[in-house]
């Protein structure tokens, strides 16, 4: 017998403040939505420095748009996006049956409505009015097996999202000849997205030096990678090479950073690449000295959903498909040698532990999963 109504309970930020969270549930009726609508009920979702990311690019890049608030008349609270798992628990829609399970890009909640939805083979795209000027790579479900291995859902759900960005860096980087560089330096290169990245440029020859740059902290576990050329801390910055041609790929986010870094290379800061923002609490004002002197004309952001939509249409979705799939089997053998996974039960247990997030105290090799 099919539900009439259904509690849904949602982890929220405050748009303004990602270090302002809340709980926030509401009964809502099922009768109300239409033939094609389905129910999901989420059963695990990852949840990593990336996700704080999304927070942070929320109204920039549109992230806060995917998944509108339950009780946000105030329009203050967001829902950051999370990966995961999902099982259909209510089926308006002929080509949806009971209890197919689909991964993708769920809300931090237990249940996610869906109104209308297009289905062919085994993907399922949300076609909610409110989605459908978003990328499309963000709106697609795929259908998997309903005889669940944990280890590798939870190798999946943490790593795909990193790790589909570090295969198009890759790509990117061959592409453009690694822009007649001596040398790369990656930033924030403990964080996943880098890992990737580093692992991925590691197999192909002829790639220029490889320079991770991270906190004292983490040195041990970075060099354990062995995927790095060479690697430093941020308090050994002084010890870059600054007569070599140099691509920057930044995942931190650290302004004061990069505005140093492009002032010691000067016209050797060939092109910086801005991914992400694990350091996003140190957004810096207009009048931070050392932001100033960030080299602007020869900085890009870094969108994977553009690099996607180029390379479906250069090698079909089957090429690209094919050739993301043969990278991650790789990154995900190499992470059974490093990634550590806590599992965490409900939106309460993760509520505690968010902090350690917007703290950045989360140690590099954690991989978190939330069960619901």
């Amino acid at each position: 017998m099919q539900k009439k109504s259904i509690k849904i309970n949602q982890f929220q930020t405050r748009k303004t403040s990602l270090i302002d969270s809340r709980l926030v549930n509401q009964q809502l009726d099922l009768e109300i939505y239409n033939s094609g609508s389905i129910v999901l009920k989420i059963e695990k979702l990852s949840f990593t420095s990336n996700n704080i990311s999304y927070g942070v690019a929320g109204e920039k890049l549109g992230y806060w748009k995917f998944f509108p608030p339950l009780k946000n008349k105030s329009n203050e609270w967001g829902c950051i996006p999370a990966w995961g798992f999902a099982k259909v628990i209510h089926s308006k829609n002929e080509n949806l049956m009971i209890g197919e399970k689909f991964f993708g890009y769920f809300p931090l909640a237990d249940i996610l409505i869906f109104d209308e939805v297009n289905i062919s083979g085994n993907t399922m795209i949300d076609m909610s009015k409110h989605r459908k000027e978003l990328p499309l790579v963000y709106n697609t479900y795929i259908k998997v097996s309903d005889n669940p291995d944990d280890e590798t859902d939870n190798l999946k759900a943490l790593l795909f999202p990193l790790h589909v960005t570090a295969f198009c860096l890759c790509d990117f980087l061959q592409d453009v000849s690694y822009y007649q560089s001596e040398q790369i330096l990656i930033l924030s290169a403990s964080s996943k997205t880098a890992i990737g990245l580093a692992q991925g440029l590691d197999e192909i020859k002829g790639v220029p030096d490889t320079i991770g740059v991270t906190s004292p902290n983490n040195i041990d576990f970075v060099k354990d990678l062995k995927s790095y050329t060479h690697i430093l801390s941020y308090e050994d910055l002084d010890k870059i090479s600054h007569n070599k041609k140099t691509v920057i790929i930044d995942m931190s986010g650290n302004r004061k950073i990069l505005g140093s870094l492009h002032n010691s290379l000067k016209e050797n800061m060939i092109k910086c690449i801005t991914v992400g923002m694990t350091h996003w609490d140190s957004e810096t004002i207009p009048k931070d000295i050392l932001s100033q002197m960030m080299i602007r004309e020869r900085t890009e952001f870094f969108f994977a959903p553009t690099h996607i939509k180029k390379r479906t249409k250069d090698w079909g979705e089957r090429g690209f498909n094919k050739k993301i799939n043969t990278f991650m089997k790789a990154r995900i053998i190499q992470s059974k040698n490093w990634i550590k996974i806590k599992e965490i039960k409900g939106l309460n247990n993760f509520s505690s532990m968010y902090d350690n997030f917007t703290r950045g105290t989360i140690k590099p090799e954690e991989g978190l999963i939330i069960t619901l």
